[in-house]
């Protein structure tokens, strides 16, 4: 799977750590690098509110693939 280069495994650690540690559920879309909040771990295919794409995925899902 190919990401947007601002998505680095310190971004995806932190952000994980972010949802077992607080109230945070972030995800990110892998093609243009938005974050979106209120996002599910396991979150796929959710559609970005800036590029219109369907390429939200949860922090801990995309952390899978790295």
């Amino acid at each position: 799977m190919k990401m947007h280069e601002s998505l680095t495994t310190d971004l995806l650690c932190e952000a994980v750590k972010s949802e077992m540690f607080g109230l945070e559920n972030p995800g990110f879309c892998i093609t243009c690098g938005l974050e979106h909040d209120s996002c599910e771990p396991d979150a796929r295919n959710y559609s970005c509110e800036e590029c219109g794409t369907p390429t939200v995925f949860g922090a801990a899902e995309l952390l899978l693939y790295l």
